[in-house]
């Protein structure tokens, strides 16, 4: 995927992911926290939760500190800068929350003024959503973005979706109004192992930013972390008869509906990871 137009040297890159409705199986938030600790990374603000939270829905929640004191941690987001070491010449920024309860435009306006933005910023967007796939088959991941450019670059097209949305849509909707194009990466998770976390989805997206950004990104934990996951969710379907069938008639879904194309884009997708890992 040759994406210099899109992302060329020097560009600015804002990645956004938030705990909620756009985040099923913690996959997107838990994506973000693993960029945070493989990137080198800033705090730049940690947004006023009182604004735009209703603590009675986001609840605060109390542990105990190494001490044995109590803390508290507060539902917010939190905007940081980051480098990484395979695109030294790219900004980016990582946005990392909870899905706010009000103010939702003043909200992406207070975002967006701790931001560099520029004409060649690209927003990409990071969400989850459960769905009837099964815990066997690679993750189904989406991209889609509005603006043609990216679309003759990556092969992706304007989401079709028509509903009710979340933080997600109406930061890409704020940002687009600035002139500013953006991607949504979406997984897709089995509906019926829906407690996070779901390591294989959080890997998946990552693996999309890869693609996307066209570099590597350190994933050895997430792998072993996946693995655990689906030995897991095995055991549970082989002890349940009923989820067991559920399961094989999912995987024959997926297994009709793959076509001998879409297999051969996996194939090169891997192999061009593989170069780029050598390559750094």
């Amino acid at each position: 995927m040759d994406l210099d137009k899109v992302f060329p040297r020097g560009s600015t890159i804002v990645i956004a992911a938030f705990g909620g409705w756009n985040d099923a199986g913690q996959s997107a938030t838990d994506a973000l926290e693993h960029l945070l600790d493989v990137w080198h990374c800033e705090e730049i603000v940690d947004l006023p939760g009182d604004e735009y939270y209703d603590y009675q829905f986001n609840r605060p929640e109390i542990s105990l500190g190494l001490a044995g004191d109590r803390e508290i941690a507060w539902p917010g987001t939190t905007v940081f800068k980051a480098k990484a070491d395979t695109m030294p010449e790219t900004t980016i920024f990582l946005v990392h929350g909870v899905e706010p309860s009000m103010k939702w435009k003043q909200f992406c306006a207070e975002i967006m003024s701790q931001l560099q933005l520029d004409k060649n910023t690209v927003l990409v967007t990071l969400g989850a959503l459960l769905a009837d796939v099964a815990h066997t088959r690679p993750v189904p991941l989406s991209g889609t973005t509005s603006n043609k450019e990216i679309q003759l670059r990556t092969g992706f097209e304007s989401s079709k979706y028509e509903g009710p949305t979340g933080i997600l849509g109406i930061l890409q909707s704020e940002f687009e109004v600035q002139g500013i194009p953006s991607v949504a990466l979406w997984a897709a998770i089995p509906h019926y192992v829906a407690t996070p976390p779901c390591p294989k989805a959080t890997l998946a997206l990552i693996r999309g930013l890869e693609d996307l950004l066209d570099t590597s990104i350190p994933v050895d934990i997430l792998i072993e972390e996946s693995r655990a996951w689906q030995l897991g969710v095995d055991e549970m379907s082989t002890d349940d008869d009923e989820i067991s069938e559920y399961v094989r008639g999912l995987e024959e879904t997926h297994d009709t509906a793959e076509l001998p194309e879409a297999t051969g884009e996996a194939i090169a997708r891997e192999f061009e990871r593989y170069l780029r890992r050598r390559e750094n």
